[in-house]
């Protein structure tokens, strides 16, 4: 049998109660990008001769900065659910009903990491680019959670691979569609790839410095950049476009300047080893 288009979960897959605890789908997919994503980090960095344990230790600063930095984007840059007509800024804290801005996770996630590096002295480049492949990953991971509360899709479509959202989730002036372009399956389908992708220039280019880090920003905002000009939620909106594009191109911009220049600067200098991760207490762990 062939579907006509993508069926959503029923509604009550996106929650279920083991006696008073309300388990919500969104934050279980969140969690198992996280832990997918500090594997996946755990592995690249041992390959780098570093030791495991500290991927805990720094994630334990990156992980809970993320987390805030992505709710605080996202309540900024879609500030009508909560402050708007009819909302309610308590709900700001309801991280478990859905809303990361990802690149407020981005932001705070890698300052923590910065002071979880700093503090365990190893190197915050090194870190950073060990974990970029991990963290494309857990983004398609979580992607899952936006399909199971039947959020964040495109413009309405009949192509075969559309997907079907029920009344009471269609936005306002396009309740008589009943399919939509099921962005969360293009972004997870577009992180995976860059995922691989990176993993296979790191391997072929040997990157460093950053290096990793910054071309999974321009990868991943390249596909970030025209999934949201499909999308159809709620967002501010600046001479007609979505903040979240002015965003992206900015962010384009920075990872490809960033890129090139980190490129420059390590032809410039002697290379060492990429095994040498550990900072002493006198060395700069950003620079190692």
């Amino acid at each position: 049998m062939i579907l006509e288009f993508i069926p959503s979960p029923p509604v009550e897959w996106a929650a279920f109660h083991l006696g008073p605890l309300t388990i919500r789908a969104y934050s279980l997919w969140i969690l198992a990008g996280i832990f997918f994503a500090l594997w996946l980090t755990s592995k690249r960095w041992v390959e780098r001769g570093g030791k495991a344990e500290v991927i805990g230790d720094v994630g334990f600063w990156a992980i809970p900065f993320g987390i805030i930095g992505g709710r605080l984007y996202h309540v900024i840059s879609t500030p009508g659910p909560y402050f708007g007509e009819g909302g309610n800024p308590w709900n700001a804290f309801k991280i478990w009903e859905g809303g990361l801005g990802i690149w407020g996770a981005i932001a705070l996630g890698v300052l923590g990491a910065y002071i979880g590096a700093r503090r365990y002295k190893v190197s915050f480049l090194t870190f950073i680019d060990a974990a970029a492949p991990g963290i494309l990953v857990a983004q398609a991971i979580g992607r899952m959670g936006n399909y199971f509360n039947q959020e964040l899709f495109g413009g309405p479509t009949d192509l075969p691979w559309a997907l079907q959202i029920d009344p009471a989730f269609r936005p306002d002036g396009f309740e008589q569609f009943a399919t939509f372009h099921p962005t969360f399956l293009y972004e997870m389908i577009w992180n995976l790839a860059g995922a691989a992708l990176i993993v296979y220039l790191d391997k072929r280019l040997d990157l460093r410095g950053g290096r990793v880090f910054w071309l999974y920003v321009v990868v991943y905002v390249t596909g970030r950049l025209w999934i949201e000009t499909v999308r159809i939620d709620t967002a501010v909106h600046f001479f007609g476009i979505r903040v979240n594009v002015f965003v992206s191109v900015a962010m384009l911009t920075l990872g490809v300047v960033a890129f090139v220049w980190t490129g420059l600067r390590q032809r410039g200098k002697e290379r060492a080893p990429r095994e040498t991760l550990a900072a002493t207490p006198t060395e700069d762990p950003v620079e190692a």
